[in-house]
């Protein structure tokens, strides 16, 4: 994963110390870019353990449309999500929410105007849009379309979350049979966020391309406010003295991908260097 490791230290030469709403400050680089081809691997860094079974999980999560991690972590015993949910597990309308949720709004049938006064104003009913079915039935219907995205950044929601999105938009595209995608990220903790990211996108990514007969191209991520905490410089410099091993495999089952589960994922070949802690910033 020579990119990620580019991304690691480009940052630590060229980043800049900021605070923010963590009290921990931040190494920070505006607007870093990098990508992957799927086709080479799937990419789970080598240059420290990224525990697979947490990113498939949360990306099922994100798949089923929840605004609680009580499935998450009752069911499946995961706690990535608990430093941002409430004593009973709301969590808000985030990332499942609007992927499978988005509150729309349309024009009511039938008589759609209504009289405010002197002026006539349109009557609105609101409902919910499923961006990922929607997604998905544009890449088997219509592949060469530019407009395929999803997005989870909802502005007039930000306070009902209990953690505003950080990846918030990602675009399919195809070309030449090839499934890609980019995620568009507002903000990224290099050390913990980004691995975890790179990992599930093109595990959503490899998934959506088996459903849709597709194959796999390249993940692509920008990242606005690239950043590496100040007590993860050290692990991170750790991880730049590794030299990065083969990249591992990813096999999913073919079906629907609302009908999988985490033992339709077969990771083959991982094997990474030992894991680095990393304090989390909440």
């Amino acid at each position: 994963m020579k990119a990620y490791l580019d991304l690691v230290q480009n940052v630590l030469d060229n980043g800049v110390w900021k605070e923010n709403r963590t009290g921990v400050k931040t190494l920070s680089n505006f607007a870093e870019f990098y990508k992957v081809d799927l086709s080479e691997g799937f990419p789970l860094l080598t240059t420290k353990k990224v525990f697979f079974r947490s990113v498939i999980l949360e990306l099922l999560w994100y798949l089923r449309g929840e605004d609680h991690i009580k499935w998450l972590r009752d069911e499946k015993d995961c706690h990535i999500w608990d430093a941002w949910a409430d004593e009973d597990g709301y969590v808000g309308p985030i990332y499942p929410v609007l992927w499978r949720r988005f509150p729309m709004a349309k024009a009511t049938d039938g008589a759609v105007y209504k009289k405010l006064g002197d002026k006539q104003e349109k009557e609105w009913r609101y409902d919910e849009f499923d961006q990922v079915k929607n997604a998905i039935h544009m890449l088997k219907t219509n592949p060469n379309s530019r407009r395929i995205v999803v997005s989870a950044w909802h502005p007039g929601l930000l306070g009902e979350m209990g953690l505003p999105p950080c990846h918030l938009m990602y675009i399919f595209n195809v070309a030449d049979g090839r499934l890609n995608c980019h995620l568009t990220q507002r903000s990224g903790d290099i050390a913990l966020g980004i691995p975890f990211n790179l990992a599930c996108y093109s595990a959503l990514t490899l998934a959506v391309a088996q459903e849709t007969d597709l194959k796999p191209g390249t993940f692509a991520h920008t990242i606005v406010d690239a950043h590496i905490y100040e007590n993860h410089v050290e692990g991170l410099k750790e991880q730049l003295k590794r030299e990065p091993k083969s990249l591992p495999s990813l096999h999913i089952k073919k079906k629907p991908i609302d009908e999988l589960d985490f033992d339709d994922f077969e990771l083959k070949n991982y094997d990474p260097y030992p894991v680095i802690r990393f304090p989390v910033a909440v």
